[in-house]
């Protein structure tokens, strides 16, 4: 469930009695009010500073709450509990939780822990987010930076798979592991431009980008829609209602994902208990190349970003090794080379190791 604790609407009934009665309401100190009476919201504005109270993003149909206010934080706490009662709910996703006191989330995670001690706790926080994720607020955030990194690789081509590699690497190295095996990682959102068409509308870039994110450590988050094909330019464009009819879907991408999940799915390595490190490609920039790996138990995930198809010397670790291809569903042997289509991926399972 998405919540929204950071600002009310306008018409908050805790908020027009603010606007009815001024330093006389009981709901004052709800709010962050500047000087009274407060501004109705169909005044014209001649400049931001006539808004006489803080608002999400100055924009004044989303008065800011006060959390810190033992009432306010109470009621909005009443709300976790009311909606706990009536559905049982497996998770929730704080909007612009960055702008709300660390406080109140801490008492946030108490009752939602109360109520059910499984609930996801996944912020919005656009940057850096330790100061969230220590144990006592969320358990993960929205995986923005890594988005990020997708993007420039995977879509619009700005860096190659050695950057890459090593901004993917920096933001792991942030979090504590156990903290980056739930992060909520994503390709796109409502606040975004749809992946697809952050590509060029090219599906073979889309393809690869969720192959990299199932194979990645943390959670795949797949934005409704992107499994069918939908697109969608920056918000509001973004939040087209959902395709529903099949004569609209792109079914071939939707069978591409049900497989990708299904071996995600079947692999507890590439779910959640392996690590992973990123290998050389040698003088392949187009080319990504890691491992996902627990014990002797490893992965190799091989893809070719580029249209041209290449030939890629495989690192020393997998030469001469034997290994089971989980797309292609077949048994492979490694001669040292291995050739990659344009937008082409292998996702290889060891099976042997020289000793």
């Amino acid at each position: 469930l998405d919540v929204v604790f950071n600002h009310s609407g306008f018409y908050f009934d805790k908020f027009q009695d603010v606007i009815l009665n001024g330093e006389k309401s009981a709901y004052k100190d709800w709010f962050h009010i500047k000087k009274y009476p407060v501004i109705d919201k169909t005044e014209d504005f001649q400049s931001l500073k006539d808004l006489n109270f803080d608002t999400f993003a100055y924009t004044p149909s989303m008065p800011k709450l006060n959390t810190q206010n033992p009432e306010t934080k109470e009621y909005l706490l009443n709300v976790i509990r009311y909606w706990s009662d009536i559905a049982p709910i497996d998770g929730w996703r704080l909007d612009v939780a960055n702008e709300v006191d660390h406080q109140f989330w801490r008492a946030f995670r108490t009752v939602v822990r109360e109520k059910n001690p499984q609930a996801y706790i996944v912020g919005e926080v656009w940057h850096d987010a330790s100061p969230w994720l220590m144990g006592d607020q969320f358990d993960a955030v929205m995986n923005y930076p890594l988005q990020n990194a997708v993007v420039g690789f995977f879509a619009k081509d700005t860096i190659d798979s050695r950057e890459f590699a090593h901004e993917v690497s920096r933001i792991n190295f942030q979090y504590p592991k156990h903290v980056n095996r739930n992060m909520y990682n994503l390709l796109d959102s409502h606040d975004t431009p749809r992946f697809l068409n952050q590509t060029g509308e090219n599906k073979d870039k889309l393809k690869l980008a969720y192959v990299f994110m199932m194979m990645h450590t943390g959670a795949p988050s797949i934005y409704y829609g992107d499994e069918v094909g939908m697109t969608g330019k920056q918000d509001p464009d973004c939040r087209r209602p959902m395709l529903w009819e099949e004569k609209d879907q792109d079914l071939e991408l939707l069978d591409f994902m049900k497989k990708l999940i299904r071996i995600r799915k079947e692999h507890a390595v590439l779910r959640y208990k392996g690590d992973l490190c990123f290998l050389p490609s040698g003088n392949h920039p187009e080319v990504l190349l890691y491992k996902r790996y627990c014990g002797k138990e490893a992965y190799y995930i091989l893809m070719n970003r580029s249209d041209k198809k290449c030939v890629l010397q495989l690192p020393e670790e997998m030469c001469n090794q034997r290994f089971y291809d989980l797309w292609q569903e077949m048994p492979i042997n490694s001669a040292g080379c291995m050739e990659l289509r344009p937008y082409g991926f292998t996702l290889l399972k060891l099976t042997s190791q020289n000793k």
